[in-house]
């Protein structure tokens, strides 16, 4: 018996019950058509693999996306708003007068924190970090300067009120000149923005393709039951008892396709794990790739649901109004 007729002796036992025992059976009745179209599927496994499919791999390339930028901002999340401002000390200034420009500094209401680095540590750290610790030991002089470190307050770390107290800072007179080590973040942000900006177009114009492809093989599932439609309608079946099994095959597909899209998410991260951990071994981190939590993955699971469901409504509410039964 086709999916189109299960279900329908159920239809009319409902006729002289209570409104409760209504409401039960059509509970019933609609679980019996979601398992039902899940066999009806079964029974066309190339073409619904097909579609899930599609589904399942438009929504990869958005969901890797994101993940992409939510890895990258939690790299940055570290730095984010981070500026701290560097002042390079006038080489003739005593050790004095740079300790008397700390302790002035310090009662900034705009600092937080003022660390104060001599040329002797700088060239120290500088033997360390740059390998040339020998040839820089048949240097005369030392050419580093003594640096004062400041760090903003949290009200003043973004970019313009940090520029703002560079240029206050400046005005010291044992300050030589500064700098701001903040461009970069900017730029990083920059480019997280058009990265968010682009999953997003990329995204619609994906999902809006899996709504018309769902859409078109519901179609073409409606055309090939043309004849039962007629039959049903014939015997006094309503639109809605008629679309209620294309409209679970919509609902299957999302499922479906969304675990596949989860699976292909997992698949990219394990893929990429290893370059990641590598570059991170470069720079002695411990950074480890995020994927999906539960709420997003929920959140897949109901967009592709809806995208399923969305398809196969509009097939069925243009279609199957269309099919009448022939006139004798």
């Amino acid at each position: 018996m086709s999916l189109l007729f299960k279900g329908r002796e159920t239809d009319y036992q409902r006729k002289g019950h209570s409104p409760v025992a209504r409401m039960y059976f059509g509970i019933i009745n609609t679980i019996r058509q979601g398992v039902q179209s899940l066999g009806e599927m079964w029974r066309t496994p190339t073409a619904s693999m097909m579609t899930i499919l599609v589904l399942g791999l438009s929504l990869t390339l958005p969901s890797t996306l994101y993940l992409v930028v939510k890895n990258v901002q939690k790299v940055s999340s570290g730095f984010d708003n981070a500026a701290e401002i560097s002042l390079f000390v006038k080489e003739q200034m005593s050790e004095q007068q740079t300790q008397s420009l700390v302790k002035r500094l310090a009662l900034y209401k705009e600092v937080e924190e003022v660390r104060f680095i001599s040329k002797r540590q700088a060239l120290e750290e500088f033997k360390q970090v740059s390998g040339f610790a020998n040839a820089l030991d048949y240097l005369d002089d030392n050419p580093l300067p003594d640096v004062v470190l400041v760090t903003p307050g949290e009200r003043y770390r973004n970019a313009d009120a940090a520029n703002a107290l560079l240029d206050k800072l400046q005005q010291e007179r044992e300050v030589d000149f500064g700098k701001l080590d903040i461009e970069w973040l900017e730029r990083l942000n920059a480019i997280l923005n058009l990265l968010k900006e682009s999953v997003i177009t990329i995204a619609l114009l994906l999902l809006t393709s899996v709504i018309l492809i769902i859409g078109n093989t519901i179609r073409l599932s409606i055309i090939d039951k043309r004849s039962e439609i007629q039959v049903m309608k014939l015997v006094g079946a309503t639109n809605g008892f008629i679309q209620a099994p294309f409209l679970w095959t919509g609902i299957w597909y999302g499922i479906i396709g969304g675990f596949v899209a989860l699976i292909c998410n997992l698949l990219m991260m394990w893929w990429l794990e290893s370059a990641v951990v590598q570059v991170t071994g470069i720079y002695q981190s411990n950074f480890i790739l995020e994927g999906l939590d539960a709420n997003e993955f929920l959140v897949l699971i109901g967009l592709a649901v809806i995208l399923g469901f969305s398809g196969s409504y509009l097939s069925v509410r243009r279609y199957i109004k269309e099919i009448e039964p022939d006139k004798v």
